[in-house]
């Protein structure tokens, strides 16, 4: 009796613990998700600022390395303005030695032109005189031209003076024969026979082929018949026909001979 009086008992029992079991199980899950969302958020949570941390030291990184790149962008920029300097520098010093070799040269051909010129001054030229063709110096040229032409101005005591300083300047000049012919022309347009009659002498003495050797024995007989010498101008003209008888002053002279007799 009693057994069966606890049977009701038990198996209410069984059915709640059957009912709760289910409940309870459940209450378990969800504490279980709710941790684990917990967890999961708390992880997220530290992903996230590990996440950050990182973001914050590639940042840094990336920084850094902007401003290494804007260091190192400033020094090449510089090196480039300096290299654009040290070219700008050089094409100025090319511009520079490019002028002044141009003066260089230009100078250089001055210079050559100087010297030529000088050299050509310097170099004996060739010079027709009297039948005779010669080399002089160019200034034993222009010096005998200027005694010479003191003669044509008429200005006979001056042309003497500039004749004899020529044959003294040079003694030894292929001139200085016409220069005795003309110092006795010169002697004899200022009257001064006696002088002229020992130059043109001398000329004869001293170059008796020369072209104008007639010229200056017939000048010579002039001389002397000028002084009141006829016997010599007589003589001097017989030796004129007799040395040079074809010559033009031979003819003169014989003309001349008539009127000293």
């Amino acid at each position: 009796m009693a057994m069966h009086r606890w049977a009701p008992l038990a198996c209410v029992l069984a059915a709640l613990l059957a009912v709760g079991a289910p409940a309870r199980a459940g209450l378990f899950d969800d504490e279980e998700a709710r941790k684990a969302i917990v967890d999961l958020r708390a992880r997220v949570a530290q992903g996230d600022e590990t996440t950050k941390a990182r973001i914050g030291e590639l940042n840094a990184q990336l920084v850094e390395q902007l401003t290494a790149l804007r260091r190192s962008l400033l020094e090449l920029n510089n090196q480039i303005e300096a290299m654009r300097g040290e070219i700008s520098k050089l094409r100025g010093n090319d511009e520079q030695i490019a002028k002044d070799l141009t003066d260089v040269q230009r100078r250089q051909k001055d210079l050559g032109q100087a010297l030529d010129d000088r050299l050509r001054k310097l170099e004996p030229v060739k010079v027709s005189l009297d039948g005779r063709d010669f080399m002089v110096d160019p200034d034993e040229k222009r010096a005998y031209e200027e005694a010479i032409a003191v003669i044509r101005t008429g200005e006979f005591d001056k042309s003497v003076a500039a004749l004899a300083t020529f044959q003294k300047r040079y003694p030894a000049s292929a001139y200085t024969d016409s220069a005795r012919f003309w110092t006795g022309n010169a002697l004899y347009g200022k009257r001064d026979y006696k002088e002229a009659i020992a130059t043109f002498r001398a000329f004869v003495a001293a170059a008796p082929d020369h072209p104008r050797a007639p010229e200056a024995l017939l000048a010579l007989a002039n001389s002397q018949a000028e002084m009141k010498d006829g016997k010599s101008a007589r003589k001097t003209i017989e030796e004129l026909v007799k040395v040079y008888p074809q010559s033009e002053a031979a003819q003169a002279g014989k003309e001349r001979l008539a009127s000293l007799k």
